[in-house]
């Protein structure tokens, strides 16, 4: 079972989504050649995104370790980033069936109408994986692996149908897509309590700046292709120890700039091409549902949250946490994590923050900012459990260079471990056990039976009033 599934996940995302796309498209009678199309859409978007992501890497990453050096900023977890944390997910006993299981899990809650979201993500279920091998090399019990791996997948669903109607409102081309990533989807709760504390706040509960209204305030200086110049340019001068330095470097810092504007700018171009490959399907699948069972059943396609990770405020928020989360990281009491490797899923975190901030860049930086605070203390505190289970990963893979853990240093990563979704579940594993497992199933039970009842109630909705409309076109 691991090799078939580590063959399929090696393929990666890029030629998954193709491969799932084309056969979705066929089921939902869409013309062969149509659904190959749209798969091929999804599938050179996630190219496009990684070569943008690895440029925004490969910029960065030199640069602010030589910003660690200077100021001497190095601590005591290492930022092992996001593909070490699904190497260890992946290749471990829970990983290796955590596909077949989750897949099974989500047809029973849509049997039983609890969820109207089909999971097709299948990548991103390393993150369902990760907190199942935490826990389970915690506990060295298999049991508990999958224990938390299913809860964390089952309130992701649950948070996914809740969150489906204002993520489609305020994104775009989305008609028929929900996001079932626990990683942004354990951001939701806070940004709505957050955002709610701040409507009470005087002053802030005035400003409001969306991404357009930057542009039309401070003109070319409220572009994120500027302030992504801007930014790059003050990190490449951070990065030299003296002026001298400063004046010396000055064509590395100006291509520093250049690039990081470039990555604000294609991203929202690349991005958009996952709204041209989804939309055939999107609306393929709307009419079949409403001709096999009526026009107020729903579906939703669980989806990447990389298809609007190019919104203009994600971009400029995330920009702007980046340098600020590095002096979180050395002020915080207590902090041990430094995020470097990590710093390009930032955009991440804002996906599902958006929606309850209306894309207000002053109230999603708050935001923002509260949760990499936690977030930072969050890594830091699963860190001995992380390095455990990457050292065993290591010991059975000696070739996988990415699980390689230095000496004299713990592992971290900010995507997963920084979510307070991933954090409760091990709190209540790694200090509760029993109890803390009987909480975890009744809080899961509690979301699906509520969820159920949501669900059925918008249905009757949507039957009274199709029905009325009905009855008004034939008067």
């Amino acid at each position: 079972m691991e090799a078939v599934f580590s063959y399929i996940i090696g393929l990666g995302a890029a030629v998954m989504m193709p491969i799932i796309f084309t056969i979705l498209g066929v089921c939902i009678k869409i013309p062969f050649s149509k659904a190959l199309k749209s798969g091929l859409f999804v599938g050179v978007g996630f190219v496009g995104l990684s070569i943008i992501t690895a440029l925004l890497v490969d910029t960065m990453s030199p640069a602010l370790s030589k910003v660690v050096e200077i100021y001497n900023l190095e601590l005591g977890v290492f930022d092992m980033g996001w593909p070490a944390a699904a190497s260890v997910a992946y290749n471990t006993l829970v990983g290796s069936f955590i596909i077949p299981v989750c897949l099974g899990v989500n047809l029973v809650l849509l049997l039983i109408g609890c969820t109207r979201t089909v999971n097709i993500d299948l990548w991103n279920y390393w993150h369902f994986a990760f907190i199942g091998a935490v826990c389970y090399f915690m506990t060295d019990s298999i049991a508990w692996g999958f224990f938390a791996a299913v809860i964390c997948y089952i309130i992701t669903l649950v948070l996914a149908d809740i969150t489906a109607k204002r993520f489609q409102k305020f994104y775009p081309g989305m008609d028929g897509i929900s996001i079932p990533q626990p990683f942004c989807q354990g951001f939701m709760p806070f940004a709505v309590a957050i955002n709610k504390v701040l409507d009470y706040i005087p002053g802030i509960n005035k400003i409001q700046i969306d991404s357009e209204g930057m542009k039309k305030k401070f003109g070319l200086f409220g572009e994120p292709l500027f302030l992504g110049v801007l930014i790059g340019i003050i990190i490449g001068c951070l990065a030299c120890k003296n002026w001298d330095e400063v004046v010396a470097n000055i064509p590395k810092t100006l291509q520093i700039g250049i690039k990081m504007g470039a990555v604000m700018e294609l991203i929202p171009r690349i991005t958009s091409l996952f709204i041209e490959g989804l939309k055939p399907i999107a609306e393929a699948t709307k009419s079949l549902i409403a001709s096999k069972f009526g026009e107020d059943k729903e579906l939703y396609i669980g989806m990447s949250p990389a298809l609007v990770i190019g919104h203009p405020t994600t971009l400029v928020v995330s920009l702007l946490l980046i340098p600020v989360t590095l002096v979180l990281a050395v002020i915080l009491p207590g902090n041990e994590f430094l995020p470097l490797a990590s710093l390009a899923g930032m955009f991440y975190v804002f996906v599902m923050i958006l929606p309850y901030t209306n894309g207000n860049v002053l109230r999603s930086f708050i935001v923002g900012l509260i949760m990499m605070a936690a977030g930072l203390y969050f890594v830091t505190w699963m860190a001995g459990d992380f390095t455990s289970a990457a050292h065993t990963v290591a010991e059975i893979h000696p070739d996988d260079k990415t699980v390689q853990v230095p000496t004299g240093f713990q592992a971290g990563a900010l995507d997963f471990a920084s979510s307070p979704l991933s954090t409760l579940i091990y709190a209540c594993v790694k200090y509760l056990s029993h109890i803390g497992a009987a909480l975890l199933t009744l809080l899961t039970l509690g979301m699906v039976v509520w969820n159920k009842m949501r669900l059925s109630k918008a249905e009757k909705s949507a039957k009274l009033i199709t029905g009325y409309r009905n009855n008004e076109i034939k008067k």
